[in-house]
């Protein structure tokens, strides 16, 4: 098991949002590209980078969403306090 991971992520207000999101992704869509055009959170201007974490840095639901992708898999909708999240992992360690 990972005890750090790299991940990007979109946010966005609805879960309906977040489906769309992971379809246009996995249609072909560059997740980066979709993160910088509707994702609520400032990682938005990087693609929806992260940079590295280790569990206790994210809420709960996230970080077990995250923890739980292997490298370079991206998650289903994940809802926290924020909103909904497509997690995409792009490095472990």
């Amino acid at each position: 098991m990972s005890s750090k991971i790299q991940a990007s992520h979109i946010l966005v207000k609805t879960e309906q949002e977040a489906n769309v999101a992971l379809y246009d992704i996995t249609h072909g869509k560059d997740f980066a590209e979709v993160a910088k055009q509707i994702s609520l959170c400032p990682s938005k201007k990087q693609g929806g980078d992260l940079g590295w974490f280790s569990r206790g840095m994210m809420v709960k639901p996230f970080e077990d969403a995250a923890f739980s992708l292997g490298k370079g898999n991206i998650s289903k909708p994940v809802q926290t306090q924020f909103g909904w999240h497509i997690i995409k992992v792009t490095d472990t360690a």
